[in-house]
């Protein structure tokens, strides 16, 4: 017997029928693999993301609901979006955002700056633009990094966004409620935006994660996509930060 959305200590996958789930960066990676899920689970899907191409693969794989091709960081074409989007619906995801490594030595202020106010402002303007198209008891769900959180060369832009995303989701799960706010915090997630910032050294990133991390694998979209859905349907879940990175912050690796 399924779960429903709203059991409590439930076991077994939830049922999503009749829902709807919204993810802004659905077309591939962690968001596809989390509108997949969802739509194996019942849920009807709205993917968004910058590139209309591999937005019509992605929903015609999934048969999505609609999709919405956009820069997120925008926040007139976000406003806009979230204006048009039929309602209600019952979760929003949003995986936008790219990993910022900028080491002192060569670094553009105005570019640093930059890439941090688009990502605070993205999480605000997301809550902001949402109100009213959430259901009461759905979920909005960022995914934000583990990376940060030691000290590192070129760190120090991602560590400051690092540190601000759980404060900024706690609050909001406040001012939000009774729609819930949740961030999942990955490590190294291997999908094409990482095989894309490593080029050939991916396979060797690879197999050292296979071999120092406590799990002995890599943690793939799957996996996000996996507790995305959970923190979706466990309506006791709000205000909190989930680490999923397989131990990689336990080796400092």
């Amino acid at each position: 017997m399924s779960a429903t959305a709203g059991a409590s200590g439930a076991a077994g996958p939830a049922d999503m029928t009749g829902q709807t789930v919204v993810v802004i960066g659905g077309s591939a990676g962690m968001g596809l693999e989390t509108a997949r899920l969802a739509r194996a689970r019942g849920a009807g899907v709205v993917l968004a993301g910058r590139n209309p191409d591999r937005l019509r693969q992605a929903a015609a794989e999934l048969d999505a609901a609609g999709t919405a091709a956009f820069d997120a960081t925008d926040s007139d074409s976000l406003k806009k979006f979230f204006e048009e989007l039929p309602g209600p619906v019952d979760h929003v995801m949003s995986t936008a955002g790219t990993p910022t490594y900028t080491p002192l030595d060569g670094m553009d202020l105005a570019e640093a700056v930059r890439g941090f106010d688009e990502r605070m402002a993205l999480t605000l303007g997301i809550a902001l633009y949402s109100r009213d198209k959430v259901r009461a008891g759905g979920t909005l769900l960022f995914v934000g990094g583990t990376g940060g959180r030691r000290p590192g060369i070129g760190l120090s832009v991602m560590s400051a966004m690092t540190a601000a995303l759980p404060p900024l989701v706690a609050n909001l799960a406040l001012e939000m409620a009774p729609v819930r706010v949740n961030l999942i915090a990955a490590g190294f997630v291997d999908t094409p935006l990482s095989a894309s910032l490593l080029g050939d050294q991916l396979e060797a990133r690879r197999e050292e994660l296979r071999t120092k991390l406590p799990i002995r694998r890599v943690v793939g979209p799957d996996d996000i996509a996996a507790l995305a859905v959970h923190l979706m349907c466990n309506e006791a879940v709000t205000g909190a930060t989930y680490d999923i990175d397989g131990g990689q912050q336990l080796i400092g690796g």
